[in-house]
């Protein structure tokens, strides 16, 4: 018996609300074998309780009312179907689409930023408004000296900023480029290894982490990847010292 026709059969002892014998033996065969899933039973079980309660000024419905608590007492008991196994996220080429969130006041962005530069081993592509918050500045130029090959996209106007990170991170052997145009650079993501995107609104500043509602997306869809990889190598060309603006 499917769960439609549980409900059906329940449905029609809105006129005749005597179970039959047979039937509530056919109906609790369905139970003991633990066939139905957990949200059916307990919805059939929920639907039956309410019915037989409503008409317990019957005494002919409180005889149902006590086979409806025997239902619960087999479904308690009975085997429990195999659990569907769990879905695999969505695939696109070699990778199992993965996407975590991050959310600031706190050390939740901070923390995924600095875990992105730890676990890069080849290269750390970063197109960033501005960088004040020295805890991220050392997780960059770590990184740097195991051998990641780290590019810097920024602002020029937020380069001056008192406490700026940006002529450290020159001065570590860092490459950097400036958008040194009437316009900002404002965007805030990062491409790790090629295959790893964070991307959100969040400054690498400490005001970000103490005290701004920001967040941050960690990513390795294929998809998003190859987007702000395409859209990094088109600015690192725009901003190359030869064709900045001046």
């Amino acid at each position: 018996m499917s769960a439609r026709e549980l409900e059906a059969l329940l449905r029609k002892t809105l006129d005749d609300p005597r179970i039959q014998p047979g039937t509530r033996r056919e109906i609790e065969r369905v139970f003991q074998r633990g066939s139905l899933d957990a949200e059916t039973v307990t919805a059939f079980c929920a639907q039956a309780i309410v019915l037989a309660r409503a008409s317990l000024h019957d005494a002919r419905m409180r005889d149902t009312f006590a086979w409806v608590l025997r239902l619960a007492d087999l479904a308690a008991d009975a085997p429990k179907p195999a659990a569907a196994p769990a879905k695999k996220p969505a695939r696109e080429g070699a990778h199992g689409v993965e996407a975590r969130a991050y959310f600031s006041p706190g050390d939740e962005c901070l923390k995924a930023i600095r875990a992105c530069f730890d676990e890069a081993r080849e290269t750390a592509d970063v197109c960033v408004f501005t960088i004040t918050d020295d805890r991220i500045r050392e997780a960059i130029v770590a990184a740097r000296r195991r051998g990641v090959v780290v590019r810097v996209i920024s602002d020029n106007d937020k380069s001056l900023d008192e406490g700026s990170d940006i002529e450290p991170l020159r001065r570590a052997g860092i490459e950097v480029r400036l958008d040194e145009t009437e316009a900002h650079m404002h965007h805030k993501f990062a491409v790790f290894d090629g295959r790893r995107l964070l991307n959100g609104s969040y400054n690498w500043t400490r005001s970000a982490a103490n005290y701004n509602e920001e967040n941050v997306i960690v990513t390795d869809d294929d998809a998003l990847v190859r987007a702000f990889t395409a859209e990094f190598e088109r600015l690192w060309e725009a901003f190359a010292p030869a064709r900045a603006a001046r």
